[in-house]
Protein backbone atom coordinates (compact mmCIF):
# COMPACT_ATOMS: atom_id res chain seq x y z
CA UNK A 1 0.00 0.00 0.00
CA UNK A 2 1.25 3.45 -0.90
CA UNK A 3 0.41 6.09 1.67
CA UNK A 4 1.75 9.59 1.49
CA UNK A 5 0.43 12.85 2.83
CA UNK A 6 1.52 15.71 0.66
CA UNK A 7 0.24 18.96 2.13
CA UNK A 8 2.37 21.58 0.40
CA UNK A 9 0.37 24.79 0.09
CA UNK A 10 1.92 25.60 -3.27
CA UNK A 11 2.19 22.87 -5.87
CA UNK A 12 3.44 23.52 -9.38
CA UNK A 13 3.75 20.26 -11.31
CA UNK A 14 6.12 20.01 -14.23
CA UNK A 15 4.32 19.95 -17.59
CA UNK A 16 5.84 18.58 -20.78
CA UNK A 17 4.26 18.46 -24.24
CA UNK A 18 5.53 15.94 -26.77
CA UNK A 19 4.63 14.20 -30.01
CA UNK A 20 5.15 10.48 -29.50
CA UNK A 21 5.79 8.16 -32.43
CA UNK A 22 3.80 4.92 -32.33
CA UNK A 23 3.34 2.07 -34.81
CA UNK A 24 0.04 3.69 -35.83
CA UNK A 25 0.94 7.33 -36.20
CA UNK A 26 2.06 10.21 -34.01
CA UNK A 27 0.02 11.04 -30.92
CA UNK A 28 0.19 14.32 -29.07
CA UNK A 29 0.80 13.92 -25.32
CA UNK A 30 0.77 16.33 -22.40
CA UNK A 31 2.46 14.98 -19.27
CA UNK A 32 1.98 16.59 -15.87
CA UNK A 33 4.10 15.63 -12.87
CA UNK A 34 6.91 13.14 -12.48
CA UNK A 35 6.66 9.37 -13.04
CA UNK A 36 7.03 7.35 -9.84
CA UNK A 37 8.02 3.70 -9.75
CA UNK A 38 5.51 2.79 -7.04
CA UNK A 39 2.51 4.60 -8.47
CA UNK A 40 0.51 4.52 -11.70
CA UNK A 41 -0.12 7.57 -13.83
CA UNK A 42 -3.59 8.67 -14.82
CA UNK A 43 -3.78 8.28 -18.60
CA UNK A 44 -6.63 10.11 -20.33
CA UNK A 45 -8.12 9.71 -23.79
CA UNK A 46 -10.70 12.12 -25.20
CA UNK A 47 -13.90 11.61 -27.19
CA UNK A 48 -14.57 12.43 -30.84
CA UNK A 49 -14.57 16.14 -31.64
CA UNK A 50 -12.63 16.96 -28.48
CA UNK A 51 -9.03 17.17 -27.36
CA UNK A 52 -7.49 17.02 -23.90
CA UNK A 53 -8.43 20.62 -23.13
CA UNK A 54 -12.07 20.62 -24.18
CA UNK A 55 -12.63 17.13 -22.77
CA UNK A 56 -10.78 17.22 -19.45
CA UNK A 57 -9.71 20.75 -18.54
CA UNK A 58 -12.86 21.58 -16.48
CA UNK A 59 -12.18 18.46 -14.40
CA UNK A 60 -8.42 18.83 -13.91
CA UNK A 61 -8.66 22.58 -13.24
CA UNK A 62 -11.19 22.01 -10.46
CA UNK A 63 -9.85 22.80 -6.99
CA UNK A 64 -10.83 19.42 -5.56
CA UNK A 65 -8.85 17.65 -8.28
CA UNK A 66 -5.56 19.15 -7.17
CA UNK A 67 -5.10 16.58 -4.43
CA UNK A 68 -5.12 13.79 -6.99
CA UNK A 69 -2.68 15.71 -9.21
CA UNK A 70 -0.32 16.04 -6.23
CA UNK A 71 -0.22 12.27 -5.81
CA UNK A 72 -0.33 10.92 -9.36
CA UNK A 73 1.21 12.09 -12.64
CA UNK A 74 -1.20 12.75 -15.51
CA UNK A 75 -0.68 11.79 -19.14
CA UNK A 76 -3.17 13.20 -21.65
CA UNK A 77 -3.13 11.40 -25.00
CA UNK A 78 -4.64 12.94 -28.13
CA UNK A 79 -5.40 10.82 -31.19
CA UNK A 80 -3.53 11.59 -34.43
CA UNK A 81 -4.52 14.98 -35.79
CA UNK A 82 -6.86 15.88 -32.93
CA UNK A 83 -4.74 18.43 -31.03
CA UNK A 84 -5.19 22.17 -31.33
CA UNK A 85 -3.58 23.60 -34.45
CA UNK A 86 -3.14 20.18 -36.04
CA UNK A 87 -2.38 20.19 -39.74
CA UNK A 88 -4.49 18.10 -42.08
CA UNK A 89 -3.18 14.55 -42.11
CA UNK A 90 -1.41 13.54 -45.30
CA UNK A 91 -3.52 11.82 -47.90
CA UNK A 92 -1.25 8.78 -47.73
CA UNK A 93 -1.90 8.37 -43.99
CA UNK A 94 -4.43 5.64 -43.21
CA UNK A 95 -6.24 6.61 -40.04
CA UNK A 96 -5.84 3.91 -37.38
CA UNK A 97 -8.75 1.80 -36.24
CA UNK A 98 -9.91 1.85 -32.63
CA UNK A 99 -8.01 -1.40 -32.05
CA UNK A 100 -4.85 0.11 -33.51
CA UNK A 101 -5.18 3.24 -31.39
CA UNK A 102 -5.34 1.03 -28.31
CA UNK A 103 -2.18 -0.72 -29.46
CA UNK A 104 -0.45 2.66 -29.83
CA UNK A 105 -0.62 3.19 -26.07
CA UNK A 106 2.21 0.80 -25.06
CA UNK A 107 4.57 3.09 -26.99
CA UNK A 108 3.31 6.04 -24.95
CA UNK A 109 3.91 4.23 -21.67
CA UNK A 110 7.38 3.24 -22.81
CA UNK A 111 8.18 6.79 -23.90
CA UNK A 112 7.27 8.25 -20.50
CA UNK A 113 8.65 5.25 -18.58
CA UNK A 114 5.31 4.37 -17.01
CA UNK A 115 4.91 0.96 -15.41
CA UNK A 116 1.11 1.08 -15.15
CA UNK A 117 -1.80 3.48 -15.53
CA UNK A 118 -5.28 4.28 -14.32
CA UNK A 119 -7.23 4.96 -17.52
CA UNK A 120 -9.72 7.83 -17.73
CA UNK A 121 -11.58 7.89 -21.04
CA UNK A 122 -14.70 9.42 -22.55
CA UNK A 123 -16.73 7.94 -25.41
CA UNK A 124 -14.28 6.85 -28.10
CA UNK A 125 -11.46 7.30 -25.59
CA UNK A 126 -13.23 5.02 -23.11
CA UNK A 127 -13.52 2.32 -25.78
CA UNK A 128 -9.82 2.65 -26.66
CA UNK A 129 -8.74 2.37 -23.02
CA UNK A 130 -11.01 -0.62 -22.40
CA UNK A 131 -9.52 -2.37 -25.43
CA UNK A 132 -6.04 -1.53 -24.17
CA UNK A 133 -6.86 -3.02 -20.75
CA UNK A 134 -8.23 -6.19 -22.33
CA UNK A 135 -5.05 -6.76 -24.32
CA UNK A 136 -2.56 -5.49 -21.72
CA UNK A 137 -4.07 -6.18 -18.28
CA UNK A 138 -0.66 -6.01 -16.61
CA UNK A 139 -0.32 -2.34 -17.59
CA UNK A 140 -3.69 -1.15 -16.24
CA UNK A 141 -4.44 -0.77 -12.52
CA UNK A 142 -7.93 0.64 -13.00
CA UNK A 143 -10.35 2.21 -15.47
CA UNK A 144 -12.77 5.12 -15.24
CA UNK A 145 -14.91 4.98 -18.38
CA UNK A 146 -17.44 7.69 -19.24
CA UNK A 147 -20.11 7.11 -21.89
CA UNK A 148 -18.61 3.87 -23.13
CA UNK A 149 -20.35 1.93 -25.89
CA UNK A 150 -19.03 -1.65 -25.99
CA UNK A 151 -20.95 -2.59 -29.12
CA UNK A 152 -20.26 -2.20 -32.82
CA UNK A 153 -22.68 -0.19 -34.91
CA UNK A 154 -25.26 -2.46 -36.53
CA UNK A 155 -26.64 -2.25 -40.04
CA UNK A 156 -29.41 0.15 -39.04
CA UNK A 157 -26.88 2.36 -37.28
CA UNK A 158 -24.65 2.35 -40.35
CA UNK A 159 -27.53 3.41 -42.60
CA UNK A 160 -28.54 6.13 -40.15
CA UNK A 161 -24.95 7.37 -39.99
CA UNK A 162 -24.79 7.58 -43.78
CA UNK A 163 -28.03 9.58 -43.92
CA UNK A 164 -26.74 11.86 -41.17
CA UNK A 165 -23.57 12.52 -43.18
CA UNK A 166 -25.75 13.63 -46.09
CA UNK A 167 -28.12 15.83 -44.09
CA UNK A 168 -26.06 17.25 -41.22
CA UNK A 169 -22.80 19.13 -40.89
CA UNK A 170 -19.93 17.49 -39.01
CA UNK A 171 -20.28 19.83 -35.98
CA UNK A 172 -24.00 18.99 -35.73
CA UNK A 173 -23.23 15.28 -35.87
CA UNK A 174 -20.55 15.59 -33.17
CA UNK A 175 -22.86 17.63 -30.93
CA UNK A 176 -25.55 14.93 -31.22
CA UNK A 177 -22.91 12.33 -30.28
CA UNK A 178 -21.75 14.25 -27.21
CA UNK A 179 -25.02 15.62 -25.82
CA UNK A 180 -28.59 14.46 -25.31
CA UNK A 181 -31.63 16.06 -26.95
CA UNK A 182 -32.75 17.80 -23.76
CA UNK A 183 -29.33 19.30 -23.22
CA UNK A 184 -29.08 20.49 -26.83
CA UNK A 185 -32.49 22.16 -26.57
CA UNK A 186 -32.04 23.78 -23.16
CA UNK A 187 -28.35 24.43 -22.49
CA UNK A 188 -27.67 26.81 -25.34
CA UNK A 189 -24.51 28.35 -23.88
CA UNK A 190 -22.81 24.99 -23.38
CA UNK A 191 -23.75 23.77 -26.85
CA UNK A 192 -22.61 27.02 -28.44
CA UNK A 193 -19.27 26.76 -26.63
CA UNK A 194 -18.60 23.25 -27.91
CA UNK A 195 -19.87 23.98 -31.39
CA UNK A 196 -17.45 26.92 -31.52
CA UNK A 197 -14.61 24.68 -30.31
CA UNK A 198 -15.33 22.02 -32.93
CA UNK A 199 -15.54 24.51 -35.78
CA UNK A 200 -12.63 26.81 -34.85
CA UNK A 201 -9.98 24.84 -32.95
CA UNK A 202 -10.29 21.35 -34.44
CA UNK A 203 -9.17 20.27 -37.89
CA UNK A 204 -12.45 19.20 -39.50
CA UNK A 205 -10.88 16.73 -41.92
CA UNK A 206 -8.96 15.00 -39.12
CA UNK A 207 -12.01 14.90 -36.82
CA UNK A 208 -14.02 13.29 -39.61
CA UNK A 209 -11.43 10.52 -39.93
CA UNK A 210 -11.38 9.88 -36.17
CA UNK A 211 -15.18 9.81 -36.07
CA UNK A 212 -15.33 7.40 -39.02
CA UNK A 213 -12.85 5.12 -37.28
CA UNK A 214 -15.00 5.14 -34.13
CA UNK A 215 -18.16 4.35 -36.09
CA UNK A 216 -16.40 1.37 -37.68
CA UNK A 217 -15.25 -0.07 -34.33
CA UNK A 218 -15.62 -3.73 -33.46
CA UNK A 219 -17.50 -4.91 -30.40
CA UNK A 220 -15.35 -5.16 -27.28
CA UNK A 221 -16.19 -8.88 -27.03
CA UNK A 222 -16.37 -8.94 -23.25
CA UNK A 223 -18.45 -11.45 -21.36
CA UNK A 224 -19.60 -11.47 -17.75
CA UNK A 225 -18.10 -14.40 -15.85
CA UNK A 226 -20.81 -16.36 -14.04
CA UNK A 227 -20.23 -18.51 -10.94
CA UNK A 228 -21.96 -21.48 -12.56
CA UNK A 229 -20.92 -20.73 -16.12
CA UNK A 230 -17.81 -19.65 -17.97
CA UNK A 231 -15.62 -18.26 -15.20
CA UNK A 232 -12.79 -17.88 -17.72
CA UNK A 233 -14.80 -15.44 -19.84
CA UNK A 234 -12.84 -12.61 -21.46
CA UNK A 235 -13.45 -9.51 -19.39
CA UNK A 236 -11.70 -6.56 -17.79
CA UNK A 237 -9.50 -7.74 -14.95
CA UNK A 238 -8.98 -4.38 -13.25
CA UNK A 239 -11.27 -2.33 -11.03
CA UNK A 240 -13.60 -0.38 -13.31
CA UNK A 241 -15.86 2.61 -12.70
CA UNK A 242 -18.48 3.27 -15.39
CA UNK A 243 -19.89 6.82 -15.38
CA UNK A 244 -22.81 8.33 -17.26
CA UNK A 245 -25.09 11.33 -16.83
CA UNK A 246 -28.77 10.54 -16.51
CA UNK A 247 -29.63 12.58 -19.62
CA UNK A 248 -26.66 11.40 -21.67
CA UNK A 249 -27.31 9.83 -25.10
CA UNK A 250 -25.10 6.93 -23.94
CA UNK A 251 -27.13 5.73 -20.94
CA UNK A 252 -28.37 2.51 -22.53
CA UNK A 253 -24.94 1.64 -23.89
CA UNK A 254 -23.23 2.18 -20.52
CA UNK A 255 -25.84 0.05 -18.73
CA UNK A 256 -25.31 -2.64 -21.36
CA UNK A 257 -21.56 -2.48 -20.80
CA UNK A 258 -22.10 -2.88 -17.06
CA UNK A 259 -24.10 -6.04 -17.69
CA UNK A 260 -21.16 -7.55 -19.59
CA UNK A 261 -18.42 -6.89 -17.04
CA UNK A 262 -17.32 -8.70 -13.90
CA UNK A 263 -19.66 -7.47 -11.13
CA UNK A 264 -17.00 -8.00 -8.45
CA UNK A 265 -14.77 -5.40 -10.10
CA UNK A 266 -17.25 -3.01 -11.71
CA UNK A 267 -19.27 -0.09 -10.38
CA UNK A 268 -21.81 1.94 -12.33
CA UNK A 269 -22.13 5.59 -11.34
CA UNK A 270 -25.18 7.30 -12.82
CA UNK A 271 -25.01 11.02 -12.14
CA UNK A 272 -28.32 12.77 -11.53
CA UNK A 273 -29.16 16.06 -13.27
CA UNK A 274 -26.18 15.54 -15.54
CA UNK A 275 -25.80 15.62 -19.29
CA UNK A 276 -23.47 14.11 -21.83
CA UNK A 277 -20.18 15.25 -20.32
CA UNK A 278 -20.14 14.64 -16.53
CA UNK A 279 -16.55 15.88 -16.26
CA UNK A 280 -17.70 19.24 -17.64
CA UNK A 281 -21.20 19.40 -16.16
CA UNK A 282 -20.38 18.21 -12.64
CA UNK A 283 -16.60 18.11 -12.12
CA UNK A 284 -16.86 18.30 -8.31
CA UNK A 285 -19.02 15.19 -8.05
CA UNK A 286 -16.89 13.27 -10.51
CA UNK A 287 -13.79 14.25 -8.54
CA UNK A 288 -15.38 12.81 -5.39
CA UNK A 289 -15.97 9.54 -7.20
CA UNK A 290 -12.41 9.50 -8.53
CA UNK A 291 -11.04 10.04 -5.02
CA UNK A 292 -13.03 7.11 -3.66
CA UNK A 293 -11.91 4.97 -6.57
CA UNK A 294 -8.23 5.84 -6.25
CA UNK A 295 -8.33 5.54 -2.47
CA UNK A 296 -9.71 2.05 -2.91
CA UNK A 297 -6.49 1.13 -4.69
CA UNK A 298 -4.37 2.62 -1.91
CA UNK A 299 -2.92 5.61 -3.76
CA UNK A 300 -4.45 8.44 -1.72
CA UNK A 301 -3.78 8.80 1.99
CA UNK A 302 -6.59 11.21 2.83
CA UNK A 303 -9.20 13.27 1.08
CA UNK A 304 -11.86 15.74 2.09
CA UNK A 305 -14.98 14.35 0.49
CA UNK A 306 -18.70 14.74 0.68
CA UNK A 307 -20.45 11.39 0.78
CA UNK A 308 -21.84 9.70 -2.27
CA UNK A 309 -25.28 8.29 -1.84
CA UNK A 310 -25.86 4.67 -2.69
CA UNK A 311 -28.99 2.78 -3.47
CA UNK A 312 -29.15 -0.99 -3.34
CA UNK A 313 -31.60 -3.12 -5.25
CA UNK A 314 -32.07 -6.86 -5.33
CA UNK A 315 -32.97 -6.77 -9.01
CA UNK A 316 -32.69 -4.09 -11.67
CA UNK A 317 -31.08 -3.50 -15.04
CA UNK A 318 -28.01 -2.40 -13.14
CA UNK A 319 -27.81 -5.46 -10.92
CA UNK A 320 -25.19 -8.13 -10.96
CA UNK A 321 -25.96 -11.82 -10.81
CA UNK A 322 -27.82 -12.92 -7.68
CA UNK A 323 -26.11 -14.72 -4.84
CA UNK A 324 -23.33 -14.05 -2.43
CA UNK A 325 -20.20 -12.61 -4.04
CA UNK A 326 -17.23 -10.43 -3.26
CA UNK A 327 -17.63 -6.72 -4.02
CA UNK A 328 -14.36 -5.44 -2.57
CA UNK A 329 -13.55 -2.96 -5.32
CA UNK A 330 -17.10 -1.63 -5.57
CA UNK A 331 -17.40 -1.12 -1.86
CA UNK A 332 -14.08 0.69 -1.63
CA UNK A 333 -15.63 3.35 -3.85
CA UNK A 334 -18.55 3.72 -1.46
CA UNK A 335 -16.58 4.04 1.73
CA UNK A 336 -13.36 5.61 0.51
CA UNK A 337 -11.20 3.59 2.88
CA UNK A 338 -7.68 2.54 2.03
CA UNK A 339 -6.59 -0.98 1.44
CA UNK A 340 -3.81 -2.80 -0.30
CA UNK A 341 -4.33 -5.57 -2.79
CA UNK A 342 -3.86 -9.06 -1.46
CA UNK A 343 -4.50 -10.13 2.10
CA UNK A 344 -6.29 -6.97 3.16
CA UNK A 345 -8.89 -7.41 0.44
CA UNK A 346 -9.88 -10.73 2.00
CA UNK A 347 -10.51 -9.40 5.46
CA UNK A 348 -14.13 -9.54 6.57
CA UNK A 349 -15.74 -6.25 7.47
CA UNK A 350 -19.00 -5.63 9.26
CA UNK A 351 -21.79 -4.15 7.17
CA UNK A 352 -23.39 -0.78 7.90
CA UNK A 353 -25.39 1.58 5.72
CA UNK A 354 -23.83 3.74 3.02
CA UNK A 355 -23.95 6.87 5.14
CA UNK A 356 -21.19 5.34 7.24
CA UNK A 357 -19.23 4.61 4.05
CA UNK A 358 -18.68 1.01 5.09
CA UNK A 359 -19.96 -2.04 3.25
CA UNK A 360 -19.60 -5.79 3.64
CA UNK A 361 -17.17 -7.53 1.28
CA UNK A 362 -19.78 -10.22 0.61
CA UNK A 363 -23.26 -8.94 -0.23
CA UNK A 364 -26.14 -10.41 -2.17
CA UNK A 365 -27.40 -7.16 -3.63
CA UNK A 366 -25.98 -5.07 -6.42
CA UNK A 367 -25.18 -1.42 -5.94
CA UNK A 368 -26.04 1.53 -8.14
CA UNK A 369 -24.09 4.60 -7.16
CA UNK A 370 -25.88 7.90 -7.58
CA UNK A 371 -24.71 11.40 -6.90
Amino acid sequence: MVLEDETDSVFEPQITEEHVETPYGTVHCIFTGTPKANRPAILTFHDVGLNHKSCFEPLFKHDDMQEIIRHLPICHVEAPGQHEGAKTLHTTFTYPTMDQLSEALPAVLKHFRLHSVIGLGVGAGAYILAKFALNHPDLVDGLVLLNINPNADGLIDSVANKITEWTHTLPDTIIAHLFGTEEIQNNHDLIATYRHHITTTMNQANVSQFFRSYKQRNALEVERPLPEGNIQARTLKCSTLLVVGDSSPAVEEVVDCNSKLNPTKTTLLKMADCGGLPQVDQPAKLTEALKYFIQGMGYLSSASMTRLRSRTASSSSLSSFDGSRSRAHTNELQRGRLHSHGAEEKRGRSHTDASDNISNHNVSKSTEMAC
